[in-house]
């Protein structure tokens, strides 16, 4: 009789440390869409310069990012 042995790691999820976290913008009213760009801000006001000038007030932000998985104990033994 074959026995399993159970064993529990901790993990955590974190940002790829090689990549950056992309913000994108479409409107729903037309095709519209922001330039993507790693400042969240800056697409926030491309949105609010297309409202100006359509009246398009709803739009759909999408924040893009890399993630990872880590053993806990992998952590630590870095720092």
């Amino acid at each position: 009789m074959t026995r399993a042995v159970l064993r529990y790691v901790t993990h955590r999820i974190t940002q790829h440390p090689d990549t950056d976290v992309t913000f994108e913008a479409e409107c729903l009213h037309c095709l519209w869409t922001a330039r993507p760009s790693e400042d969240g801000a800056a697409v926030d006001v491309e949105c609010m310069g297309h409202t100006g000038r359509s009246g398009h007030k709803g739009f759909r932000r999408v924040c893009t990012s890399f993630a990872m998985v880590v053993r806990a104990e992998e952590e630590r033994g870095r720092a």
